[in-house]
């Protein structure tokens, strides 16, 4: 019985089981060894990201108890839950996109050959992935820096809390995904070429 998990919903796609750097052979290196590293630290960042849950979770347990145990509402947990949320969504992205958990209408490519997967996704991702990113990315820089500058605040609620630190996680997170894109672009170049994947 085979270890990796059977999705039968078509619009999440495979989770990649491997361990970054188990790559084939026939691989060349200027194609291991970025992906290597890339995959690399995406996993690493993903590890330490997701320790954002904790204090997430232990604000939203705080604000229900004392909400509903001692009538005391705080004006700070919805802000911070959704702030940490944010981050952890955010920052995690790079991590996801490592592991193919990004929701993907793939109907159609799932009948393809892999050569065909290969070269429509190494295509995709020049002409409208690493752009529309770069655009995103300096976008995003452009609006934290103002948020620091500003020194903006949360006007949506009576604790109105500083948010560019949670703004600046907005190009860090579109930072990590064009660095996994890298990674992402050359696993398709390699299907492309051998017409196989080099990992699953």
């Amino acid at each position: 019985m085979s270890e990796r998990p059977e999705f039968s919903d078509e619009l999440i796609a495979e989770r990649r089981s491997d361990p970054p750097g188990v790559l084939p052979e026939d691989m060349p290196r200027w194609m291991a060894g970025p992906i290597t590293w890339i995959d690399v630290f995406s996993l690493w960042t993903g590890r330490i990201v997701c320790w954002l849950t904790v204090p997430m979770f232990a604000a939203m347990v705080y604000e229900i108890i004392a909400r509903y145990a001692f009538t005391a509402p705080t004006m700070w947990a919805y802000d911070m839950s959704r702030m940490l949320y944010g981050a952890l969504f955010m920052l995690g992205s790079g991590y996801a996109l490592s592991k193919g958990i990004h929701i993907r209408a793939d109907f159609l490519y799932r009948s393809w050959s892999e050569r065909t997967q290969g070269i429509v996704d190494a295509a995709l991702y020049l002409c409208f992935y690493f752009p529309g990113l770069i655009v995103f990315t300096w976008m995003a820089i452009d609006f934290a820096s103002d948020a620091w500058m500003r020194q903006e605040r949360g006007m949506d609620t009576a604790w109105m809390p500083p948010v560019y630190p949670i703004k600046t996680v907005l190009p860090l997170g579109a930072a990590l995904l064009l660095i996994q894109g890298v990674s992402e672009f050359l696993k398709s170049l390699y299907a492309a070429m051998r017409g196989r994947w080099p990992t699953q």
